[in-house]
């Protein structure tokens, strides 16, 4: 330290130390004379204890002017050593590097401006210490003092100068540490970092791109910042890069993908669009790399679908439609039960839109992949299921698109319909609004025989009679344009066997309702048997549902669907049955309905000509009395043929049976109706007497097991 003294004057020390700037700034050109003195007569060992001098009595001093003497005086012997500076820079930088964090903020000004003298005189030898100074410069850049401020952004530009033009820059060794600066929120130091990314990425030498994976994330985050200028800036540099992603060979699309994914559901709606058409672009480009990624990419898509913002929504779709053209293959990594999870997760969701492209998608891979598919069918099946009472008409139609190709297996099939069934019977609003919407569909994506038989024998041991009586299958049979083949093959029942044995599949399940038989009969011309089904009526099943109904019947009737029943009426004399079941409906209609005015004017219309002579005389008398006299011995059918008095069949249909079994039937009905209204009652007596109580009176026991003895009257049956 004596060598030290002799060397530098006490008076140049003192001054070092002055609080005048004047008198430093004097100093320290006293020192760097002397250092380059020494230099230049290769003294470095004194040079050395200069350096020390400088830094533990005037850097590391507890006084503020020796802490900005000492920086003044470090950067003043480094400007005295020009080119020899490099070997003593170990001494010089450290303390500089210290003083950025110095309370005083003009010893912090200190600081940034000897760093800066310094980096002037070393330049490319400065870039050992490149890691430390740009950790500093960070945090200098947000600094409270705007003189330390602008002080660090000279020494930044410089800096950066610097590290252009050097060979000795390691971006590897510099990743980490950018990296772990990203997630800083400060504004100063975001506009800092993509400051650095932008300067660096324009070096042709450093690969910046290579390590994009690694920063990615920060400058997405750095999109939603609430400052415009910030993210413009990271827009900026976003843009660059997926430019030269275009333009690159080789990238490396999956780590990044998985970022993306992630900001395409940031809350930040300039996010969303950004990450949006990223992924855009990767699913142009990625290839073969995104396979293992399909799944997450189509998870962050679908919602966007969705998105309030238009612009988001078109990308989303552009981008769902370009995923959904690539032909990938199991075998070469893509997960079929991967992308039917992500569907399945996102039919529960709200958005609509979304729901019908990810019933798009199950349709597609049920095409492409079938197998696959229907190994992972348990896992989506029951949402399948569920879907089929969502709230909109087009997700119900697609799901049931997608249920038929699935039903093409008849395990399937079956399930499907048991579970229609079973929702209609749970969810009556389902079947009002929905249920024949679904059946037609159906009808349309399956064979409408194989729908229909099939919910023929699910209903035919239905144990909810109520439900059962309310099912409309039978109004949809008869309206839906979709269901006209089936109707023309019913209306052949009494000649093909193909139609006969529909008719028999169907009748067990119409039982339920009377009405419903009165229809299928007249749809299948069995005019005998609906006018024996009439005649079995009692007075129990004559009640306002069954009148609702046949009001619709009779409107029906004037339909182009019965037109053919119509032009029958042309020949009563060979279509006496239809007359006779015609006129039991009237007799059981209302006289001041509208009902009966519309079916009474109707067969006004029936002309007498067609009658035989025996039968026209007795016309005017009434249809009755035109039945009562016809020839004995002989039957009249549907057709005008005779057949044998008393046979009860015809194409191998056993009508007396089936009209026992309707029978049945209704009487099991009539019982559950008095059942039902006995509890009723019940429950208000008991409400009644709840003060009185008193031994319950039990009801007497039922007979469930068929219909009464109707031994007065027996119903005429083909």
């Amino acid at each position: 330290m004596a060598d030290v003294f002799s060397v530098i004057p006490a008076s140049v020390l003192r001054n070092l130390s002055d609080k005048l700037y004047e008198k430093r700034k004097n100093a320290a050109l006293e020192v760097e004379g002397i250092v380059k003195q020494l230099a230049a007569a290769g003294d470095h060992d004194k040079i050395s204890a200069v350096i020390n001098l400088l830094a533990s009595e005037f850097t590391y001093s507890p006084q503020a002017n020796h802490r900005k003497g000492g920086l003044i005086g470090l950067a003043a012997a480094t400007v005295g050593l020009t080119s020899e500076a490099a070997q003593h820079l170990e001494q010089i930088v450290p303390p500089v590097l210290a003083s950025f964090s110095d309370q005083d903020s003009r010893v912090r000004y200190y600081a940034c401006e000897a760093l800066y003298n310094i980096a002037k005189v070393v330049r490319g030898d400065f870039i050992i210490f490149f890691n430390k100074i740009f950790d500093a410069l960070c945090k200098l850049s947000a600094d409270s003092d705007a003189n330390v401020q602008s002080a660090a952004h000279l020494l930044d530009r410089l800096v950066k100068d610097i590290v252009t033009e050097s060979d000795q820059f390691s971006i590897e060794e510099f990743i980490p540490l950018l990296r772990e600066r990203m997630n800083v929120l400060n504004p100063y130091v975001r506009q800092f970092l993509v400051g650095w990314i932008t300067v660096l990425d324009s070096v042709p030498d450093i690969d910046m791109l290579g390590f994009l994976p690694d920063f990615l994330d920060g400058l997405f985050n750095m999109l939603s910042d609430s400052s415009h200028e910030i993210r413009q800036q990271a827009d900026s540099a976003l843009s660059e890069f997926l430019q030269e992603i275009k333009n690159s060979p080789s990238v490396d699309y999956g780590r990044m993908a998985e970022i993306l994914v992630q900001r395409a559901a940031s809350q930040d709606e300039f996010t969303r669009l950004t990450a949006i058409t990223w992924i855009n672009e990767f699913v142009k480009l990625g290839g073969d790399q995104l396979i293992p990624y399909y799944a997450d990419i189509l998870g962050a898509i679908l919602p966007c679908i969705s998105d309030k913002e238009e612009k988001i929504r078109v990308v989303a779709r552009e981008t769902n439609e370009e995923l959904r053209s690539i032909k990938a293959d199991p075998a070469e990594g893509f997960d079929v039960g991967a992308i039917l999870t992500i569907a399945r997760r996102q039919l529960s969701g709200e958005w609509e839109a979304t729901r019908i492209e990810a019933l798009h998608w199950i349709s597609t891979l049920l095409k492409r992949h079938r197998m696959e598919v229907l190994s992972s069918l348990d896992d989506i099946f029951d949402t399948l299921l569920k879907v089929l009472s969502d709230p909109s008409d087009e997700v119900v139609l697609l799901v049931l698109e997608v249920h038929a190709c699935i039903a093409e297996d008849p395990p399937h099939f079956r399930q499907l319909v048991i579970f229609l069934v079973h929702n209609f019977r749970v969810d009556n609003s389902l079947l009002e609004k929905r249920g024949a919407l679904i059946i037609r569909r159906l009808c349309v994506l399956l064979d409408a025989e194989r729908v229909y038989r099939e919910l023929s024998t699910i209903l035919e041991g239905e144990s909810d009679l109520d439900f059962a009586s309310i099912m409309a299958l039978n109004l949809i049979l008869l309206t839906s344009s979709e269901l006209s083949e089936l109707r023309n093959l019913l209306k052949d029942s009494l000649v093909n066997p193909a139609g006969k044995n529909l008719f028999v599949s169907l009748y067990a399940s119409w039982c339920h309702s009377p009405m419903a038989i009165i229809s299928l009969c007249l749809l299948a011309q069995t005019y005998q048997h609906a006018s024996a089904v009439i005649h079995s009526l009692v007075e129990e099943d004559i009640n306002v549902k069954f009148l609702v109904q046949l009001d619709k019947l009779i409107r029906l009737l004037e339909t182009p669907i019965f037109a053919y029943l119509r032009l029958q009426l042309l020949e009563p004399g060979r279509y006496i049955w239809l007359l006779k079941a015609l006129y039991g409906l009237l007799m059981l209609l209302p006289q001041q309905s509208a009902a009966f005015k519309i079916l009474r004017t109707r067969l006004k219309a029936v002309p007498s000509y067609s009658f035989n002579g025996e039968q026209l005389r007795r016309t005017s008398s009434g249809i009755g009395q035109i039945l009562h006299h016809m020839p004995s011995g002989s039957q009249i059918t549907e057709d005008g043929d005779g057949i044998p008095d008393g046979a009860s069949s015809h194409n191998g249909i056993n009508f007396a049976a089936r009209l026992q079994q309707f029978e049945k039937m209704q009487h099991q009905h009539r019982v559950h109706t008095k059942v039902q209204a006995q509890l009723r009652n019940s429950s208000i007596s008991l409400s009644r007497e709840v003060q009185r109580p008193e031994e319950p009176q039990h009801p007497p026991a039922l007979d469930m097991s068929g219909p009464p003895s109707r031994s007065s009257r027996r119903s005429p049956v083909q």
